[in-house]
């Protein structure tokens, strides 16, 4: 068995460390009101798409097989920044996240396939249908929860079908195309892996017709359990396999103790308003996001309030935003919580931690190397 992990890229720029929201690097940091020289890391004169490129290169050398290039309101365009990172790794392979309402399914085919000509086959796809609510909105978007499902399942029915030449037909209810199909050579290049994101039934239906990876936040390790044997038994009844992956950030040293004090740290410089906003969200359709926020305590006074499992801590977001649920411990800990997240099912992971540049070098030396040691010395898929 091997297993696939993959690095964060932060295209939305990162405070310093987990626990210290300023200085930040990149050319600004949601929530700071303080800015940067344009186009530079914290005003040094650096670019910075360098400081990104940095990150992908120390991601390459440590051992991860590429990195999730985010895509939110406030990050740089992932297909954009992918182009431009393609000519600063050589193995390094793109993890592009895209909501399949907001391209056209054959120019997103012909996209991709441009990618993987001048790459040589580097990009993948984390197709994500959007959380509802004013995030939704944001990007002008409002079918419903279940519609955008619906039409993420027929954007990749396109997608797939136009792949290798056509000629492709196809009417539905939000897509139909006429004889299309992509030219030689495009049409000869190797179709992306896709990662798949969702958690409601709707979103798992559609998981089980076209994903590789199913791909989840970190949850509750029984809960996850439950939700990878749904996800493979859906799949199996459409005659496929599919294997699972899990997004986690972490926080990783030396020992358990030194581990916890970047969280406490971090945790005693948050404002109340920052704990109340926590515990009481923006509005969202999003299972995934209410799946998460059914394991936060009702009161929470320490950080320990907001330890679930054993080196499991609920509060990320509240330091760095995005998925609430990491991994927090001393490098064997770490290492063994994602040997048992493997005996679950998972077989891929995208990993992180502030700041990314630093951390990619000390999880790729200090935790990978205990991952692969756990069971087999190939377990990690070989890069290149």
């Amino acid at each position: 068995m091997t297993i696939d992990v993959f690095w964060r890229i932060p295209t939305h720029g990162e405070p310093s460390s987990h626990r210290n929201r300023t200085p930040h690097r990149g050319d600004w940091f949601p929530g700071d009101d303080t800015k940067a020289k344009p186009g530079s890391v914290g005003g040094t004169g650096q670019g910075y798409i360098d400081y990104v490129a940095e990150i992908a290169r120390a991601a390459e050398i440590s051992g991860f097989q590429g990195g999730l290039i985010p895509s939110f309101p406030m990050t740089d365009e992932p297909w954009v920044i992918s182009s431009l990172l393609a000519r600063e790794t050589s193995t390094f392979r793109f993890m592009i996240p895209f909501q399949p309402g907001f391209l056209n399914p054959v120019v997103a085919a012909r996209m991709t396939a441009s990618l993987q000509r001048a790459t040589g086959g580097r990009a993948l796809y984390n197709i994500i249908t959007g959380g509802g609510g004013p995030a939704q909105l944001w990007w002008g978007d409002s079918a419903s929860h279940d519609d955008r499902y619906g039409r993420t399942t027929e954007f990749l029915d396109v997608l797939k079908g136009v792949w290798n030449g056509g000629p492709f037909s196809y009417h539905g209810k939000f897509y139909q195309v006429e004889d299309a199909g992509l030219a030689h050579p495009l049409s000869q290049e190797e179709y992306p892996e896709i990662y798949f994101s969702g958690s409601s039934d709707v979103a798992l239906a559609s998981a089980s017709k076209h994903a590789d990876y199913y791909l989840t936040w970190l949850e509750p390790f029984e809960q996850l359990r439950e939700k990878f044997d749904r996800v493979k038994a859906r799949t199996q009844t459409l005659g496929r396999k599919i294997k699972c992956a899990i997004r986690v950030d972490i926080i990783a040293r030396p020992t358990e103790e030194e581990a916890w004090a970047e969280i406490e740290k971090g945790f005693n410089s948050l404002s109340r308003e920052a704990l109340d906003k926590f515990q009481n969200p923006d509005a969202s359709d999003s299972v995934g996001a209410a799946r998460q926020r059914g394991n936060r305590p009702t009161t929470i006074n320490s950080y320990k309030d907001l330890i679930i499992e054993p080196n499991v801590w609920s509060g990320f977001s509240l330091l760095r935003g995005g998925q609430t649920n990491g991994i927090v411990g001393s490098y064997e800990q770490v290492a063994e919580r994602l040997d048992q997240l493997v005996a679950l099912g998972a077989d891929a992971f995208i990993l992180a931690s502030t700041p990314h540049l630093e951390e990619a070098y000390r999880v790729g030396e200090e935790v990978l190397p205990l991952l692969r040691g756990k069971t087999d010395t190939a377990i990690l898929r070989a890069v290149g």
